[in-house]
């Protein structure tokens, strides 16, 4: 079975209140986070019709921050299905009530796993990819996953070499004292 992504976009609202934020006035970065975290579930609950579980969340940058009063509206998508697993991406936009001034406030890639009711991965979907931006997103999830595999490998504690990094980072602000 095959999906469109539009079937599954969903899209929220809120309200930025004092209660979520910082002793500056911004809106805490983990309020966002928890919010994030509840749209992307949404979305993969709605593309697999299953209870989904965050697996990882790829790269989080805050661009602009967020102000009590404002409007933040989060958007999230399919974009890549594995068997049991979904990447969906993520936009955060904040908009001034007043002004109606708009700002990309992040984008971030959370992996969410479908589960049956015993906890166990199902599969899930696939997408229907109509359009070029449909087939980008989705190649650019595949290389984002190789990307995380290497990452994860090329600094495992078993194959470390010290001396292969040594030099470089003593360039940096540290001091080694090995």
């Amino acid at each position: 079975m095959f999906k469109h992504p539009k079937e599954s976009q969903v899209s929220i609202t809120e309200l930025m209140l004092p209660s979520h934020s910082n002793f500056s006035g911004k809106i805490h970065g983990g309020h966002i986070l928890y919010l994030m975290d509840q749209i992307a579930f949404a979305c993969a609950s709605k593309h697999s019709r299953h209870y989904c579980v965050t697996a990882s969340v790829n790269k989080v940058d805050f661009l602009n921050p967020i102000e009590v009063g404002q409007l933040v509206t989060l958007k999230a998508s399919v974009n890549y299905t594995g068997r049991t697993s979904m990447v969906i991406g993520l936009r955060v936009e904040s908009e001034n009530i007043q002004t109606g001034e708009v700002k990309h406030c992040n984008s971030s890639y959370f992996t969410m796993v479908a589960k049956d009711e015993n906890g166990n991965n199902v599969p899930v979907p696939g997408l229907i990819l109509d359009t070029e931006q449909g087939v980008r997103r989705f190649a650019r999830s595949i290389v984002r996953q190789d990307q995380a595999r290497k990452r994860s490998s090329r600094f495992n504690s078993s194959d470390f070499k010290v001396e292969e990094h040594i030099d470089f980072v003593k360039t940096q602000n540290v001091q080694v004292n090995l």
